[in-house]
């Protein structure tokens, strides 16, 4: 038996409580390692009322591209509008309702932010069980809220993508192949380039619209491996002959790796990129993060002593 959570098409819900093949009735699409199925209902129109699908917005586009709404990780491409779930968010592959009535004031859910903004309703497909959407605040409407063409913030989150934006290319001065030593600073820094530190910048078009983009990171912040964490607001500084401290970013380790993975501490350096974007007269800001890892053994100097 499959448990499934059905669309409701123009206004008709449809429960399945069995499995169902395209052969059985209505089409049948089941999103692969979910258990949850789109099920097509045709049912006449509520007189009065036009519902709005990727083909007919009740608006025009200006010319603009007929939006795509695709989940990046699985290339599967689903309604931009349900009537169920609401608006499909490309920057996060979820569905966004706005909740009609919005909860009280007084509600914790708010998170002081009341009266700003709203709460919607998130439901999301490609997620592991358990972290699938509830209830959220948000500020404004999420991007592609209310529509069925591009809007400039989609074309930002494009010109992201364009940028093939990586982690820190690690530099460290203890490779895989040597060790380090306890209380002797490793010294920590990335390769700058316009993909691992920046400045870059991209522009995402359709007819009638572009957007460009320009991404910087803002910080790298370092997961030693040994329980801290190491914040640096710059590239930090390849080591040079004769350095012991550096000038801007390491860390020292008060214990061997002995008895970590491979006797070795995982480093694994989050460089936050901040982007801002501008285009069709909007513009705006985003934050993104990308990571990268090494690692790195340490031991304890041994001193021999001899009468």
């Amino acid at each position: 038996m499959l448990s499934t959570l059905a669309r409701r098409s123009l206004g008709v819900l449809v429960a399945l409580t069995s499995a169902v093949t395209a052969a059985d009735g209505p089409p049948v699409a089941c999103h692969p390692g979910t258990q949850i199925c789109w099920v097509e209902v045709e049912a006449p129109r509520t007189p009065g009322r036009t519902p709005v699908s990727d083909e007919d917005s009740g608006a025009s586009s200006g010319g603009a591209e007929q939006r795509t709404c695709v989940i990046d990780r699985t290339g599967e491409v689903l309604p931009c509008f349900n009537d169920v779930f609401g608006w499909f968010n490309s920057v996060d592959d979820c569905y966004y309702m706005l909740l009609t009535p919005q909860p009280p004031g007084d509600d914790p859910l708010w998170g002081g932010n009341y009266p700003n903004g709203a709460m919607y309703q998130v439901s999301c497909y490609d997620r592991v069980p358990g972290t699938n959407g509830g209830w959220t605040w948000l500020p404004a409407a999420p991007p592609g809220y209310g529509g069925v063409t591009v809007t400039p913030a989609e074309l930002a989150t494009r010109a992201v993508d364009q940028m093939q934006l990586a982690g820190p290319a690690i530099g460290i001065t203890v490779p895989p192949d040597r060790a380090g030593l306890v209380g002797v600073p490793v010294w920590l820094w990335t390769a700058v380039s316009p993909t691992t530190w920046g400045p870059n910048s991209a522009t995402a078009s359709v007819p009638g619209l572009s957007v460009t983009a320009t991404a910087q990171v803002t910080k790298i912040e370092w997961d030693m491996g040994d329980g801290n964490t190491v914040v640096c607001p710059n590239a930090g500084t390849p080591w040079f002959e004769g350095g012991i401290e550096s000038p801007t970013c390491d860390h020292v380790y008060e214990r061997p790796s002995a008895g970590q993975p491979n006797d070795a501490y995982t480093v694994t350096g989050t460089a936050t990129w901040d982007v801002t974007w501008a285009g069709g007269g909007a513009s705006g800001s985003l934050t993104v993060t990308r990571s990268s890892s090494t690692t790195v053994r340490i031991g304890e100097l041994q001193v021999l002593v001899t009468s």
